[in-house]
């Protein structure tokens, strides 16, 4: 099941607090972007983000999930409704975020 514009559009206004939130549309469903590092997903119009421990130590009651079949699992935020929690637990993720791999060029 693809992901809703709507929900995504809720998303980005939850996140609104911060600064250069970023989204890719990919195969029905959204990777958010974090001042250019991959933090997580709206997949089947769940917010999942990876599973770094900063996130983990964040969400004191945390539940794996996969976002789509063969995925590796992330974690799923429950706490969309709450602007702030968003905006900490994305600040507190963001060292741990890996970094984007350079593209090749052809």
């Amino acid at each position: 099941m693809a992901s809703s514009k709507e929900y995504l559009e809720f998303i980005l206004e939850q996140l609104s607090d911060l600064e250069d939130i970023t989204y890719r549309a990919m195969m029905g469903e959204f990777i958010i972007y974090y001042r250019g590092k991959v933090a997580g997903g709206i997949y089947d119009d769940r917010l999942l983000v990876k599973p770094v421990s900063s996130a983990i130590a964040y969400m004191p009651t945390v539940r794996y999930e996969l976002p789509y079949e063969g995925a590796k699992e992330m974690l799923l935020v429950e706490e969309v409704d709450n602007k702030e929690f968003l905006a900490g637990l994305f600040n507190a993720m963001y060292d741990e975020l890996p970094t984007q791999k350079p593209k090749r060029k052809k």
